[in-house]
């Protein structure tokens, strides 16, 4: 199947990850992020019991992995807990521009066309329509703090970087995400046992954990990986715009908001960023 299909996939499982991450904002950020991702590597499990070459990798791609999947979750739940989830949203989506740009810096042989830029400078206008037109539809968070956008700033640049670097280091299997994820999830646990106040989960936290895990922690690599694999990562940075658009529009699903004008702009900038971006050759 075409990389875009792949990508697609991904990015409607993390169009939830807002709403769920926002839905588990009172949780300690390493015990979100640890339960999360050992949750989401689960699927790779009959895989590596039927061949224990699954999850071999050298160390170097191992540790790209717990760069990548520790790093920018336990960011990124971080800066829904303490910045304003809409805004932290808004920089942490930076993301697909700096995969853009930062692609000739990262990798060789690649360059950028000034319709990669236009395309780039689209969307990210489309994706800060859409959250920031989205400012008074979801629930207020903890006030603004420097912090906390710093945090989700760093998140982004974490995953640009291990999008990119994950074409820089040998070929590995797809099913190596569930290393990945395991082993950035006990780390994370740890890091709970020594760092944070231990926590009671309810029922409802357990699902919203596992619906997390399984789906924007867990499939969505997986589909991530494939489609970085088969496709070209400028293009599929910018598809990537997507993502903030869908997520803003099931964050204003879940509070009833109705749909405003600086949504539709978004639509319109963010589908021609898309079409654009997957044209360039």
């Amino acid at each position: 199947m075409p990389s875009t299909f792949f990508a697609l996939l991904a990015i409607a499982l993390w169009a939830t990850l807002a709403s769920l991450g926002t839905s588990l904002s009172h949780l300690p950020p390493f015990l979100t992020t640890g339960i999360a991702l050992i949750v989401g590597s689960v699927p790779s499990w009959p895989l590596v019991l039927r061949d224990r070459s699954a999850w071999k990798v050298p160390p170097r791609t191992l540790a790209l992995g717990i760069y990548g999947l520790f790093g920018y979750h336990f960011l990124l739940f971080m800066a829904l807990r303490i910045a304003p989830p809409v805004e932290a949203n808004l920089v942490n989506y930076l993301w697909p521009l700096l995969m853009v740009m930062l692609a000739p810096v990262l990798l060789t042989g690649m360059s950028l066309r000034p319709v990669h830029v236009v395309a780039a400078l689209l969307g990210f206008a489309g994706a800060a329509a859409a959250i920031l037109g989205a400012r008074g539809a979801v629930a207020s968070g903890p006030a603004t703090t420097y912090w906390g956008f710093l945090t989700a700033l760093a998140s982004a640049v974490i995953w640009a970087s291990y999008s990119l670097w994950t074409k820089r280091v040998p070929a590995f299997p797809t099913s190596a995400i569930g290393l990945f994820g395991l082993v950035s999830g006990l780390l994370a646990l740890a890091c709970h046992a020594l760092l944070e106040t231990p926590a009671v989960l309810s029922g409802r936290d357990w699902l919203l954990l596992v619906l997390c895990g399984l789906g924007p922690l867990g499939a969505a690599f997986f589909l991530w990986d494939m489609a970085l694999k088969r496709g070209d990562a400028r293009q599929i940075g910018i598809l990537s715009y997507i993502t903030p658009l869908a997520s803003t529009a099931l964050l204003l699903a879940v509070t009833g908001r109705p749909l405003t004008w600086s949504i539709a702009l978004a639509a319109i900038l963010i589908i021609s960023a898309a079409l654009m971006g997957t044209r360039a050759r």
